[in-house]
């Protein structure tokens, strides 16, 4: 039935500030969005828009109290992000998971939606060639 995860949005009274974290410390790049009667930008990671953000006129809750937990995003290289995170001074911590060779930063967006970054290495099979 699923084919793929086609993007998440994020609704946010933040709007600049979350436009500019995606951009500046994920790397995803806005390009074009339809016409839409409200604020918003769609980032792209290559040629798919990813993730979609929206204006939201009051505060909502953070992943922390909501039922989503957290948005995943796979990365190519996490030296390379560990390497971009600290540049920008952005806070996160690193996890591996047990029995598997996977590493795992964490961080959150300016809404306090929780990303998680995974690096899948070259013993999973999987390794991914992406900008982040």
């Amino acid at each position: 039935m699923i084919l793929d995860l086609d993007h998440i949005n994020i609704a946010t009274d933040r709007l600049a500030e979350t436009r500019a974290f995606y951009v500046e410390v994920l790397g995803l790049t806005e390009r074009w969005r339809p016409d839409f009667s409200f604020d918003g930008h769609w980032l792209y990671a290559g040629d798919r828009p990813l993730v979609h953000l929206m204006t939201r006129p009051t505060a909502g809750v953070g992943c922390d109290a909501a039922a989503l937990s957290h948005v995943a995003f796979a990365i190519a290289d996490i030296e390379v992000v560990k390497a971009r995170l600290d540049g920008l001074g952005v806070v996160f911590r690193e996890i591996g998971v047990p029995n598997a060779p996977i590493r795992q930063l964490f961080l959150n967006d300016p809404n306090g939606v929780t990303i998680e970054l995974n690096y899948l290495g070259a013993a999973t099979g999987r390794e991914r060639s992406a900008s982040l």
